[in-house]
């Protein structure tokens, strides 16, 4: 059973957005969201308790309070979501942590946009990709995001979350950006926030600040992705060609 500890009250939101940001290839998701909750003053709502996830207590430098290392942010004037999460989450506890979830989502009626890293050794700025489950096709052709160019998969906690949707024919949408294979990316995850979250979510955000910022997160960030490569590739959020698996 999904379990939601709310902080506060009840959200007030008519059709919802939820952006996840799970670690995975190059932090993509996880530094867009970050960014997303920061940029648009997003309110703590609830932590994340499901079997599986780490047991352990997250604080911030300059603040006393600790919370769970998997958290739900919201936002009632932009009718969003988000999932924050600062921990990575290993490959026994993929599917339960992904079921737990993907009920919670349902429950909200939200419509779920998911983030993922295509490995690319790139020198231009990177290319952004779309797909979905149910029926959300129909909002990556509204908002020109293109289709990929070749067949792929999406592993990690980020697959396990398509993967349900897909089962459950649940409305998703999943955005790939090509993004670092080794170290965190802020301009890919500026790119998922520019040319992805914001025309699907209806959202103005800022990105200037996370380019003029690149260095340093990928400073501070360069530790945790170190800790994503240790526990494996399979067990990390990262679109990869269908043809690796063949």
């Amino acid at each position: 059973m999904a379990q939601i500890c709310l902080q506060d009250s009840a959200a007030d939101l008519e059709e919802p957005t939820l952006i996840e940001g799970f670690p995975g290839l190059g932090l993509v998701g996880k530094i867009a969201t970050d960014h997303l909750v920061r940029e648009l003053d997003m309110r703590y709502y609830a932590g994340v308790d499901c079997e599986g996830l780490p047991r352990i207590g997250v604080y911030r430098g300059g603040d006393r309070t600790a919370r769970p290392p998997v958290r739900i942010y919201v936002s009632e004037e932009h009718d969003l979501f988000a999932l924050q999460s600062d921990a990575p989450i290993r490959s026994e506890a993929v599917g339960t942590v992904a079921d737990c979830v993907t009920k919670w989502i349902a429950a909200q009626e939200a419509t779920p946009i998911y983030l993922s890293g295509l490995p690319s050794e790139r020198e231009e700025r990177p290319d952004i990709y779309g797909i979905a489950t149910g029926d959300a096709g129909e909002t990556l052709e509204t908002h020109d995001i293109p289709v990929p160019p070749e067949d792929g998969v999406i592993t990690g906690p980020t697959g396990a979350l398509i993967n349900r949707a897909a089962h459950r024919d649940l409305d998703s949408v999943g955005l790939v950006v090509e993004s670092s294979p080794q170290f965190p990316d802020p301009e890919a995850a500026s790119v998922l926030l520019e040319e992805g979250i914001a025309p699907i979510a209806d959202l103005e955000i800022d990105v200037q600040d996370l380019l003029d910022r690149a260095e340093e997160i990928t400073e501070k960030r360069e530790q945790f992705a170190q800790q994503m490569q240790q526990i494996g590739q399979e067990e990390s959020s990262q679109a990869q060609p269908l043809r690796m698996y063949q």
